[in-house]
């Protein structure tokens, strides 16, 4: 099940929406994750109609900030587990294989909420039965040689998220 995951950082720009529809048609993906969206459903439903995925849920963003898509193609059956301004949770399956769980994660770039971010998805981990795959953009840098110029990264926040690494007995996949 091949997968996008983009931070759209706003899909108002018709050049965001041709990137997106390019990268549709290049990656032909059974499902999609937009993150930061900054649009409400009624415009996502369109665009998701237009690129042709049979299945979709949204959390709407808070005023001009945030907003979550996740799109899915024919054959992809989904269940919505739990959802929030920061992440969807589902259970997934492609053509009747074993269900797998995946959480979409745009994290909170606020400080302040990032600690209940934390330990929301630390309770999904302890509630998962099945195998678990995340799908993320933290909103942190876990290293410094991650990251060029400007200020150096908040290595409390680091912390968390190499803990939850840890903690979940996660691995980081390679990404393309």
């Amino acid at each position: 099940m091949d997968i996008v995951a983009w931070n759209a950082r706003g899909l108002g720009n018709p050049n965001t929406t041709h990137a997106l529809k390019d990268s549709l048609l290049k990656f032909k993906p059974s499902v999609v994750f937009l993150s930061e969206t900054k649009k409400k459903r009624k415009y996502l439903e369109r665009l998701r109609t237009k690129n042709r995925f049979s299945g979709s849920f949204y959390v709407d963003p808070r005023g001009l900030a945030g907003g979550l898509a996740l799109w899915w193609a024919e054959g992809i059956s989904v269940s919505i587990l739990k959802e929030s301004t920061n992440f969807i949770d589902i259970l997934v399956s492609f053509n009747g294989e074993e269900p797998w769980q995946r959480t979409f994660i745009y994290g909170p770039p606020n400080t302040a909420e990032k600690h209940q971010f934390w330990a929301n998805l630390h309770l999904i981990r302890k509630q998962t039965s099945s195998k678990w795959c995340i799908i993320r953009d933290v909103n942190i840098v876990a290293d410094q040689s991650e990251k060029e110029g400007g200020n150096p990264i908040n290595s409390n926040q680091a912390k968390w998220f190499l803990d939850f690494i840890d903690v979940a007995g996660m691995i980081e996949l390679p990404i393309k």
